[in-house]
C-alpha cells in the first residue's frame, strides 16, 4: 500500500439496528496531500429488502463520493441525483438529503487547498451544487477512479492505493496555496467576531480575502464565519446525547431566536424539526468521525494534520 494504510489503532465503526448495518472507515492519505482532503472514508451499508435509509447531510466542503451497490438518491439545493453511482457536490451551505439502501461507498472531502490543487473552477460556480459526477464538466477528471472503486469485488487496500496513485497524478500546485492556508487556519478561530478582524487576522486587504474566499472556499468570508458558528453549535447537539439547543449555541448568537433564523437558513428547517428526525447515518458517522478522526464535521477539520 505503498508504506500508508488505515489510521493505526482504528476499529471500523459499528451501528447495528433492526433495519440496517452500517461500518465505516477512515484512512490517512500520504503526507504528500496534507492540507488537501478531509480525508478518505469508507462505508459498508446493508439494508434488507431493498430498502434505504433517509439521512441529512450538513453543510460542507466539496466531495466525490463512490458508490458499488445500490445508487443513492439525494437532493442538494435546486439539484437531485438517481441513480449516480459517482456523486460530486460543491462546497455547501444547504443541507443534503440522501436515501441510500446496500452498498459501499468511497468519499473523498475536498478542502480548499484540495480543490485549488485538483479543480480547474472557482468554488462559487459549484457552490450548493450536486451532479452526476460522470457527466458535469468540472468533475469528469474524476470518472476514470469509478472503475476501481465503484466495484465492490476490489478489496479495500487496492481501492486506496487507485485512489492515492490517482490523485498524485492529478494534483498540481497553486500559486495562492499560502493565502488559502492562512483563511482557512483564521477561519477556525471561533473569536473571530467580523470581516474586519478576518481580514486582519490573516494580512490581507477585506478585497484580497474576499477573492480568496469566493475562489478557494465558494462563499464571502461573513458567509463563512455564520456557517463555522452554526457548525460548531449543530456539532455540539449531534454529540451531546440529551443535550438542548441553549446548551449547544455558540456564545456569538445573540439569543435563541437569532439561532433559530441561522438554524433555518442553512437546515432549511428548524431546530426542533431536525431534533425530531432520526439520523440513522449521520449520528454514528460523526460519533466515529470525531473519536477516530479528531473533528465531527468537514468544515471543523483543520486544514492539516
Amino acid at each position: 500500500m505503498g508504506g500508508t494504510s488505515k489510521i493505526d489503532g482504528i476499529t471500523p465503526a459499528a451501528l447495528s439496528a433492526p433495519e440496517h448495518t452500517m461500518r465505516s472507515e477512515f484512512w490517512q492519505p500520504p503526507e504528500e496531500f496534507d492540507g488537501c482532503f478531509t480525508s478518505f472514508y469508507q462505508f459498508d451499508l446493508e439494508v434488507p429488502c431493498g430498502g434505504r435509509v433517509h439521512d441529512y447531510l450538513q453543510p460542507e466542503w466539496g466531495g466525490l463520493r463512490f458508490f458499488a451497490g445500490q445508487p443513492p438518491i439525494s437532493t442538494l439545493g435546486d439539484y437531485s441525483i438517481d441513480d449516480a453511482r459517482f456523486v460530486a457536490t460543491g462546497p455547501s451551505s444547504l443541507p443534503s438529503s440522501f436515501k441510500v439502501g446496500t452498498a459501499r461507498m468511497w468519499g473523498v472531502g475536498l478542502l480548499p487547498l484540495g480543490w485549488s490543487r485538483f479543480m480547474d473552477v472557482p468554488a462559487s460556480e459549484l457552490a450548493n451544487l450536486g451532479t452526476n459526477g460522470e457527466s458535469h464538466p468540472a468533475f469528469q477528471k474524476f470518472s476514470g477512479l469509478c472503475e476501481v472503486l465503484c466495484d465492490a469485488s476490489v478489496s479495500k487496500e487496492q481501492q486506496f492505493d487507485a485512489l492515492t496513485q490517482f490523485m498524485r497524478a492529478a494534483m498540481r500546485p497553486n500559486r495562492d496555496e499560502p493565502k488559502i492556508m492562512r483563511v482557512h487556519h483564521a477561519l477556525l478561530n471561533a473569536k473571530l467576531t467580523s470581516v474586519s478582524e478576518f481580514a486582519s487576522e490573516v494580512a490581507m486587504s477585506t478585497r484580497t480575502l474576499e477573492r480568496v474566499c469566493i475562489r478557494y472556499f465558494g462563499f464571502p468570508p461573513k458567509l463563512l464565519m455564520r456557517r463555522q458558528r452554526f457548525m460548531r453549535s449543530l456539532t455540539s447537539f449531534m454529540l451531546h446525547a440529551g443535550a438542548n439547543w441553549t446548551e449547544a449555541m455558540d456564545e456569538h448568537y445573540h439569543d435563541q431566536a437569532h439561532f433559530s433564523r441561522e438554524f433555518r437558513e442553512f437546515m432549511t428547517m428548524n431546530p426542533t424539526e431536525y431534533a425530531a428526525l432520526d439520523h440513522p447515518i449521520l449520528a454514528s458517522f460523526m460519533e466515529a468521525r470525531a473519536r477516530l478522526w479528531g473533528s465531527a464535521a468537514q468544515t471543523l477539520d483543520k486544514p492539516e494534520r
